[in-house]
């Protein structure tokens, strides 16, 4: 059986593909165990790997959870393993980037708010579609959503179970960006090589600034970037010469 998520590696980039194409990539246990692997792998990799993007192999992202795997009972390895694994996305060191193009729904969607961004194609659909199976969230939608795109936008979505485009996406602040289908793999590749042109050290210190004082009041989120600054890198002489010379 091939793999259900594929793991390349490029200078510095891992990328990880969802790779159920015949099934619209939908998010079976046995492909989360995997991904659970490459993520726990990649957190160890801090020298090595400086950025990941999340994606979806042939035509989508990902429709969402295995509705077929939920009819037939399938019972993960834990309780909670996938609401569990998403949060591992989330705090992974690096930076994540989730590349959308096609379907993100429900399931996929709180998969891909793990990530530092999305970037959306505008073949790209989004959705929650929780509502119109009786479902309610369980791997992060009502709190990583208003916190994305405000708390009214967020109960819209959920609410109405429409689907939004890539642009639409981006205009309300769910995607960073919206590209053009045919200059989407030429602008994510330019993306990932601007960030990791960039101190990886700094990188893992501000998304852990970003994630360690997320809702907190302004006064303590000073004194946390204050107080637990990771301080200067080491590879931070040798940037600054570097510049000195152009």
């Amino acid at each position: 059986m091939p793999d259900l998520v594929l793991r390349a590696d490029a200078d510095g980039l891992a990328t990880l593909t969802l790779n159920r194409p015949d099934k619209m990539n939908a998010l079976s246990i046995d492909l989360f165990i995997e991904l659970r692997a490459h993520i726990d792998l990649i957190t160890q990799q801090t020298a090595t790997i400086g950025l990941v993007i999340l994606r979806g192999a042939g035509k989508n992202f990902s429709a969402g959870n295995d509705l077929a795997g939920i009819a037939e009972g399938r019972l993960p390895p834990k309780p909670h393993f996938q609401a569990e694994t998403i949060d591992r996305l989330a705090n992974l060191p690096q930076p994540v980037i989730a590349a959308i193009h096609g379907h993100c729904f429900t399931g996929a969607l709180e998969l891909a708010l793990a990530a530092d961004f999305i970037i959306a194609a505008e073949s790209a659909k989004f959705a929650d579609t929780h509502a119109k199976f009786a479902l309610t969230p369980l791997w992060g939608m009502s709190q990583r959503l208003p916190r994305r795109v405000g708390q009214a936008k967020a109960r819209e979505i959920s609410y109405t179970g429409r689907v939004y485009s890539g642009q639409e996406a981006a205009a309300m602040g769910l995607a960073t960006q919206c590209v053009p289908d045919a200059e989407f793999e030429p602008q994510l590749e330019t993306l990932a090589r601007q960030i990791l042109a960039n101190a990886w050290f700094t990188h893992r210190a501000n998304k852990r600034l970003f994630n360690d004082t997320d809702g907190l009041p302004l006064s303590a989120g000073l004194a946390h970037e204050i107080f637990r600054n990771q301080g200067r890198g080491p590879d931070m002489q040798a940037r600054i010469e570097s510049f000195k010379k152009k």
